[in-house]
């Protein structure tokens, strides 16, 4: 159910009148996320708060698009702060939303956070390196107890005692520091392909800083949907790959106990188990040896 106010809200930003609320699919928000049609017969997509954590996280999101214009970033119709902010953008559900994956599709978003990387941001914007104690640090979590990353059955004790310094010790020298656009949270779910163009959606998490972060955190989500093995990117970045790696890491064996961890927990799994070997080659440790 639409909240009246929100239809109100929407049709006075719009100034046309709506004709039919469409819910969108995937994702983890708990935002509102509609598609929504119009008289005049356009249509946009329209995205509020349902709550403190989603009204900020919106905001957050707004300030990319009130920063940067750019042609992988959907364009924005209207924005409106309030209790609950709404975000009206160009509706997208006409293109290509993957899995599945072509090669040609791979090397597009390849392209697409390449322009990415060369979109400098400024000075006074959030930087990446503020992530570290809220997430790349996943390894020294671990190493304050052994026990839950364990539980995943992944690697034996054996293994984790050989590889945790090694771990610990990329995961310290990972490289955070840039000046560029850095999305943080690529996944195939805030991808879109266009007829024309490439676009990545859900920048509530945007950072400046070390852009190759978004190619490290892409590629084991592209290979649990089918893709290519991560290694085979010639991506030189190991201390990165096993900060990335730490962070779901420390993550997935968390409980499930807010409304819709589950399948959080579940993805957070999937992609350790893509990140690990990754990060044991990278590192030159041995294979994961549960497996």
């Amino acid at each position: 159910m639409i909240p009246g106010d929100i239809v109100v809200r929407v049709e006075r930003l719009a100034g046309v009148k709506a004709t039919s609320w469409t819910k969108t699919k995937g994702g983890y928000s708990s935002a509102g996320r509609y598609i929504v049609a119009f008289e005049d017969g356009s249509s946009a997509f329209v995205k509020w708060g349902t709550d403190e954590l989603t009204a900020r996280w919106l905001r957050d999101e707004y300030r990319i698009y009130s920063t940067l214009h750019a042609d992988f970033i959907p364009t924005m119709i209207a924005w409106e702060d309030a209790e609950h902010p709404i975000l009206i953008l160009e509706d997208l559900s006409g293109g290509h939303w993957p899995p599945p994956w072509s090669a040609s599709q791979v090397e597009e978003v390849l392209r697409l956070l390449e322009n990415v990387r060369h979109t400098r941001m400024p000075e006074e914007f959030p930087v990446l390196t503020s992530l570290d104690d809220e997430g790349l640090s996943g390894w020294k979590t671990v190493a304050g107890d052994i026990s839950g990353f364990l539980s995943l059955g992944l690697v034996s004790e054996a293994w984790l005692t050989h590889a945790l310094s090694i771990l610990l010790k990329a995961e310290s020298e990972a490289r955070l520091e840039g000046e560029s656009l850095v999305h943080t949270d690529v996944r195939s779910d805030n991808i879109c392909l266009m007829s024309d163009r490439a676009l990545l959606i859900d920048w509530n998490w945007a950072k400046r800083g070390n852009p190759m972060l978004d190619v490290v955190a892409w590629l084991p989500s592209l290979h649990v949907e089918g893709g290519p093995e991560p290694w085979s990117f010639d991506i030189q970045e190991p201390e990165l790959i096993a900060a990335v790696a730490g962070f779901y890491a420390a993550h997935a064996y968390q409980p499930a106990n807010f409304p819709g961890a589950e399948p959080i927990r579940q993805l957070q799994l999937s992609l350790l188990k893509s990140l690990l070997p990754w990060a044991s080659k990278a590192l030159n440790l041995p294979e994961p040896d549960l497996f």
